[in-house]
């Protein structure tokens, strides 16, 4: 039987510990905000490259690079608070009409000590460019954010959503963890990412995408698509005739395009666990066995590809 000395000994270390993690956990937010104005000229390029942080950038009509960068520590002493800031490394080069900002941590051992107490730093880059400009963004650890913007845009992140809207240009995106949604881009777009949906409202250029763990979903593409999916289904409206072929492949989801009955397509559609539906008029070139078909729209063209393992396939006149 324990005696009451050990008892209270036991306790007094109980309590000590819950005043520690209480004490953690109350922590507020000391916030820091730097902000830098460059002038630039049309047509140039800004480039960011950050260890932590999430991206938004917009154009607008302006002759300059406006930044804000916020910064924020978890906790309310101003002194740990200067040193978590302090050890992130904010450097700006400027040369001509490109800006590239650079955000590293000094220290990797100091950013690992806060991360495992709650004690973390977070930072959030407010952009603004002149309309007509390139980005290209990678940050290790937030989302990126890009609207309003005539021109080329790249953009990578390792944990975070992307988000795109009213790009007049090409666009690149990857991400290991996170969605993407495309509002409007009249370039072409080619998008990845490990572990989340993707979705785009209006692409008048030619489509890639993919993602290992969501569903594809396009309201309307004028060029040619691929679109793969490991984890989820595909649903795509072609609204103009394609110059290439279209793919689109699921190994966990149903299949669903629309499509103007004057389109010249070859189709190849096949399903091996569900059935396929179709409402459009199409010659039969082989057999079609309620799982598969091959055959031709207005004498055929491109081949749209069409594979599932994990649903049906629905192909529907729009």
């Amino acid at each position: 039987m324990k005696s009451r000395g050990e008892k209270t000994y036991k306790f007094g270390i109980l309590i000590a510990l819950l005043c520690f993690f209480a004490n953690c956990l109350s922590y507020g937010n000391i916030e820091d905000k730097l902000t830098r104005t460059f002038p630039v000229d049309s047509g140039g390029t800004l480039t960011i490259e950050s260890d932590i942080g999430s991206i938004r950038v917009e154009g607008t009509d302006t002759d300059s690079v406006d930044i804000e960068i916020f910064r924020y520590a978890k906790t309310n002493n101003q002194k740990k608070a200067d040193e978590i800031l302090n050890n992130l490394d904010i450097r700006f080069s400027h040369s001509g009409k490109n800006l590239t900002v650079k955000a590293k941590y000094k220290k990797k051992g100091l950013r690992g000590f806060w991360n495992r107490i709650g004690n973390t730093i977070r930072v959030k880059f407010v952009i603004v460019v002149p309309s007509e400009y390139n980005v290209d963004l990678n940050t290790k650890g937030g989302s990126i954010s890009v609207s309003d913007i005539r021109g080329e845009v790249l953009s990578k992140t390792s944990g975070g959503s992307l988000d795109f809207d009213n790009i007049e240009g090409d666009i690149t995106g990857n991400t290991s963890g996170g969605s993407i949604s495309i509002g409007e881009v009249t370039g072409r777009s080619v998008i990845r990412t490990s572990g989340g949906s993707i979705r785009i409202d209006l692409a008048e250029g030619t489509v890639d995408a993919h993602t290992s763990g969501g569903s594809i979903t396009v309201d309307e593409v004028m060029g040619s698509i691929k679109a793969s999916t490991s984890g989820g289904s595909v649903k795509a409206r072609i609204t103009k005739q394609p110059e290439s072929d279209c793919r689109l492949t699921t190994s966990g989801g149903s299949i669903t395009v629309y499509l103007p009955a004057e389109l010249s397509l070859d189709v190849d559609a096949k399903t091996s666990g569900g059935r396929l539906h179709m409402d459009i008029p199409v010659s039969i070139s082989g057999e079609i066995d309620g799982r598969s078909i091959r055959a031709e729209m207005n004498g055929g063209g491109p081949e749209l590809y069409l594979r599932t393992s994990g649903g049906g396939i629905y192909l529907k006149k729009q």
